[in-house]
């Protein structure tokens, strides 16, 4: 399929730079991990956890990578509209009305229980699926005890089965309940699949690992690792970094443009609810990106900080839909024009997308997968 059209890249408002070199060190680095057998799907959902869902499947293509997920079908009808070749497994719901979009553009859908199963079945035309099977996560899936269940979905004519899979729920720690809870999974997992070759069926391709299934219990094997935040160069939070022996190299930075710069007398007030009164004197800049970019309102009021010429600007007053001021009284030389960074690097010091996690009390993966369409995406 032809690519569509881009639009020009100019960082004229606020953008992300995808770092191009990072992406292939954090691919090689999970390569070396995977075990006998193992090839990556990367999950590109959720725009590629923010990254740029086209932009990062187009190089995982050039870097040889053959197999993706993505959780709904107009995320992989995206995808193939942009010419991204392989395997396209779709892990979430699909509604019965979009089922001919599966073999429109060739996508496979997850199998997420015996009913679901026999809907699709229904629909009258072979379609590839991965069946789900739940081991203890309690989420989608045909529990595993449910071996009968699973080979009726085996024999249902319309089907074509080439994969089945598990969802690990406890295996970012190390720690002995969530170890054996995770060890537990696999064995069930597997035990599964001997009753199903027991039974005479196929041997579809089986997967159980994710990010840190991989960094933590690559033991466990399997025909795929369905890698996600860590292919982006990050983990859930700082604390799992620092555990992590595998250097990863964060993909993605987000930069905005100084629009205006002002001064604050003492005792005047800035931006929606009088919330910053200056007790000084105080030069603020105002900043080109707001929440409806994705940047946690949270981080309002001196919480968060964005970084100017390698320095420190706190934010202050309420980030705005589309703006954010900050404090620049003590960063030299500032003037309309100059970027700001508000996750990357600056001169000698860094913000990541875990601190931002950290200071608003969730975890990387929400803050990079709910960064905002408008911002403008390029792999450099």
């Amino acid at each position: 399929m032809p690519n569509k059209t881009e639009p020009i890249f100019c960082r004229s408002r606020a953008w992300i730079e995808l770092d191009r070199e990072a992406l292939r060190h954090n691919v090689e680095g999970l390569q070396k991990l995977l075990p006998n057998g193992c090839k990556l799907m990367p999950a590109v959902k959720a725009n590629a956890y923010g990254h740029g869902a086209v932009l990062i499947s187009r190089e995982l293509n050039r870097l040889g990578i053959k197999a993706f997920c993505v959780a709904t079908v107009s995320e992989g009808i995206e995808l193939r509209e942009n010419g991204i070749v392989g395997e396209i497994l779709v892990l979430g719901y699909t509604h019965p009305m979009q089922f001919p979009l599966l073999k429109r553009y060739d996508l496979t859908q997850t199998v997420i229980d015996l009913p679901y199963a026999e809907i699709l079945n229904k629909y009258g035309q072979k379609v590839k699926v991965h069946i789900a099977v739940d081991t203890g996560m309690h989420r989608l899936g045909e529990p595993c005890k449910n071996i009968e269940n699973i080979c009726k979905i085996f024999r249902l004519p319309n089907l074509k089965i080439e994969g089945i899979y598990t969802h690990l729920c406890a295996d970012d720690t190390d720690l002995p309940k969530d170890r054996a809870f995770t060890l537990e999974q696999g064995q069930a997992f597997y035990n599964m699949i001997s009753q199903l070759k027991e039974r005479g069926f196929g041997y579809p391709k089986a997967h159980l690992l994710a990010s840190y299934g991989l960094i933590n219990y690559s033991e466990l094997g399997g025909d795929y690792a369905r890698i996600g935040i860590a292919l982006y160069g990050v983990l859930s939070t700082e604390a799992d970094r620092k555990c992590c022996s595998l250097s990863l190299r964060p993909v993605l930075s987000v930069k905005a443009r100084v629009t205006t710069l002002k001064t604050l007398q003492k005792g005047e007030t800035a931006g929606y609810g009088l919330q910053f009164v200056a007790d000084c004197d105080t030069k603020i800049a105002v900043l080109a990106i707001g929440y409806a970019d994705g940047i946690p309102r949270s981080l309002s009021c001196g919480i968060g900080n964005v970084l100017i010429k390698g320095s420190k600007a706190p934010i202050i007053g309420r980030i705005c839909m589309d703006q954010m001021l900050v404090d620049i009284s003590h960063v030299p030389n500032v003037k309309s024009g100059d970027i700001a960074v508000i996750i990357g690097q600056s001169g000698d010091k860094k913000i990541t997308a875990c601190d931002l996690a950290e200071q608003t009390e969730t975890i990387s993966n929400e803050i990079l997968s709910r960064l905002g369409e408008r911002l403008e995406r390029q792999l450099i």
